[in-house]
């Protein structure tokens, strides 16, 4: 693996409109340096080679991969990274210094436990036996032809033994729940009952509690006193009770991890593994990839998850982000009463997002509250990169004063600045309708193998984005688009990524507490405003360059669509600044510089000006544009020029221009000479 240049970012640098003083900017692949606190335990690695291009490879060097109920795709077989791991760090951009799974970590720990070879012998038989019956069920059924109308009870008899196996499985059947390119879309919907009602362990509160004490290192009467004595909550790894701290009598919510949990998940992945192995053969034919590798995948966000002392790194990283956001509260985390096996957090005194008729009695206003929510989801995707992979609606709340409020944080995925730049790539492909790129697009995200011949999904994508696209906003929802998308994945060597699979989970997840608050919320009303937003005004080179693909298509200039752009953008701002749940934090908000009144495109215009400047292949698209079809496009510019009078202040943006002019000045003269250089040399 060639390494051509490596940008340190933390997390809390991955959006460039969060405190800009702590990182350079960048364009391209160009040195960043990073003088954020060391307690950050994430960055990013951008790494370009060939799983992050584009470029066209030679068919000499492919070979077939069909998938046995789809049309064949052509996979590289050679040139692989040494390891799953690898490949994994290779695809998410994400280099991840002190891991906390690696498969040989989780081999010795396992086989150097005392009665290993036991255990794990009568683990084995216990999940061939109850998992081999299934199958034979399964097999019975089509054998007899009934397969398709007995559905919906195996994939209840499918839960129920996930949840018989314990918290591996719970957990892997969450998981399931996210991947179309592994199960079907019906069995699907069933598992994911599983992400929101797990049942807790019975008669183990002394153990939790004994567990607390032996985490924090004293009596549980000398900390808290009050604690309930019920689980409040319970998940898959760990259970919630209810305490009021002794010394300064708040409410808090105190994590247990499950008792005895820890060997059991490390013997359980030692096995997922050892029979992955078996299974590289069928995976590389229906997803294009190794068994081992998606095991790896689970395996490491499980582990991560197993460790609380993370969880309280990933609310910290939120509280961070979300600092300046008068519309979004994160609990605040104990550190000092928290270890790897418990977690103290604020408790949230809040309205389940699920019910209606409670937040409505609260005088909460339900649109303002919707718009909060798909607002903050998009900064987390497309701002910070850092975002929240479990948002179902137990880990959801309407605060009373009209704020959203999330809980649980031990499942959080990254998305690397190399990942976020594609997936806006993506979306510019999409309103552009280059369906080709668009599935360039998917290889260098890691869905197909490098190498993959695109040209048989082309047709499909076009046809599931036309499909969609065409009915326009007010009928457009996300698990309309998936279904036909996991027809798609179904049938093809395609391989969802655990983040992305998180990413598909979060939007649907969110749309779907959209629509039980109200029916007709069209998400993208939201959505299309806060992107248009953050394409106009957002200072990174990386958007301004995806701003100039969506303003020019087939090297005309789209007037209309720049128009489009601001008069959403203009939405989004109107939105936000006059959301009830402002005006209820109306101390905070004014100290908030994220929220505005107006749309500041100052940095924008000083760009552009800069741009034109330097750059002859704009400067000539720009003047072009201006005369295009042998007129001048004087009342474009003069209705463009209408609809942001009111939002920005001429001549404090003349007077910054002007300050800015002796570096523009600088960069001309060097591009100009750098021209003139590379004349001479040819």
């Amino acid at each position: 693996m060639e390494l051509c240049t490596a940008c340190i970012w933390t997390s809390a640098q991955w959006s460039q409109t969060v405190n800009p003083n702590r990182r350079a900017s960048y364009h391209g692949f160009v040195r960043s340096i990073s003088t954020s606190p060391q307690r950050r335990r994430r960055s990013t690695l951008c790494v370009m080679n060939a799983a992050t291009t584009s470029a066209p490879v030679s068919s000499q060097s492919v070979t077939h991969l069909p998938r046995s109920n789809g049309p064949g795709l052509k996979s590289i077989s050679s040139n692989k990274p040494s390891s799953a791991m690898e490949q994994l760090d290779i695809e998410r951009g994400v280099c991840i210094p002190f891991r906390k799974y690696t498969p040989e970590m989780v081999r010795k720990k396992v086989l150097d436990s005392r009665g290993s070879i036991l255990s794990l012998a009568s683990r084995g038989v216990e999940i061939i036996w109850k998992l081999g019956f299934y199958w034979s069920s399964l097999m019975y059924d089509f054998l007899v032809g009934r397969d398709e109308e007995i559905v919906p009870y195996r994939a209840r008899q499918l839960r129920n033994l996930l949840c018989d196996l314990g918290p591996s499985f719970i957990k892997a059947g969450q998981v399931l729940a996210n991947r179309p390119d592994i199960i079907r879309e019906d069995y699907m919907n069933e598992l994911c009952i599983l992400q929101d009602d797990v049942p807790p362990v019975p008669n183990q509160v002394y153990v939790a509690f004994s567990i607390i004490e032996e985490e924090l290192g004293q009596p549980l009467e000398r900390l808290f006193s009050k604690i309930s004595s019920e689980t409040i909550a319970a998940a898959s790894l760990g259970q919630v009770y209810r305490a009021t701290l002794r010394e300064t009598g708040e409410d808090v919510a105190i994590k247990v991890q499950r008792p005895g949990i820890e060997p059991i998940i490390y013997r359980d992945l030692f096995l997922f593994r050892t029979l992955a192995s078996f299974l590289n053969g069928i995976s590389l034919q229906k997803l294009g990839c190794n068994a081992e590798l998606i095991v790896d995948e689970f395996g490491e966000k499980l582990l991560e998850e197993l460790d609380y002392t993370l969880e309280a790194t990933n609310i910290e990283d939120f509280l961070e982000n979300f600092k300046d956001d008068p519309t979004v509260k994160i609990p605040q985390v104990y550190k000092q009463l928290s270890g790897s096996r418990v977690l103290v957090m604020e408790w949230i005194d809040g309205i389940r997002c699920t019910d209606p008729q409670a937040i409505k009695e609260a005088g909460i206003d339900v649109e303002g509250f919707l718009t909060v929510g798909v607002s903050a989801a998009l900064r987390q995707l497309l701002e910070f990169g850092l975002f929240h992979g479990d948002p179902h609606p137990g880990n959801i709340f309407a605060m009373r004063d009209g704020r959203i409020a999330y809980v649980d944080f031990g499942n959080v995925a990254v998305l690397s600045q190399q990942n976020k730049q594609i997936l806006i790539d993506a979306v510019v492909h999409a309103v552009n309708e280059d369906y080709a790129e668009m599935a360039n697009d998917f290889t260098r995200l890691g869905f197909l193998a490098r190498g993959t011949d695109v040209a048989p999904i082309i047709p499909a994508l076009e046809a599931i984005w036309q499909n969609s696209a065409g009915k326009g906003l007010a009928d457009f929802n996300f698990r309309s688009v998936t279904g036909k998308f996991n027809q798609l994945v179904y049938n093809y060597p395609i391989r969802i990524p655990e983040r992305f699979s998180l990413v598909i989970r979060s939007l649907l997840t969110q749309e779907g507490i959209c629509f039980t608050l109200k029916p007709d919320f069209k998400f993208l009303e939201v959505a299309y405003p806060y992107v248009a937003k953050r394409l106009l005004t957002d200072p990174n080179p990386a958007l301004r360059e995806r701003l100039i693909q969506v303003l020019f298509k087939d090297g005309a200039f789209q007037w209309k669509r720049l128009e489009n752009l601001i008069v959403l953008a203009k939405e989004n701002v109107s939105k936000m600044s006059s959301n009830p749940a402002l005006k209820k934090n109306s101390s905070q908000a004014a100290r908030s510089q994220q929220l505005e009144s107006k749309l500041d495109l100052t940095e924008t215009i000083k760009d552009g000006a800069r741009m034109f400047l330097i750059d002859a292949g704009i400067r000539r698209q720009l003047i072009l544009a201006f005369n295009e079809d042998s007129k001048l496009h004087v009342e474009e510019l003069v209705d463009v020029y209408r609809l942001v009078e009111d939002q920005i202040d001429m001549p404090s943006v003349a007077l910054e221009v002007l300050q800015d002019l002796p570096s523009v000045v600088r960069d001309f003269m060097l591009s100009w000479s750098d021209s003139i250089l590379s004349d001479r040399r040819y």
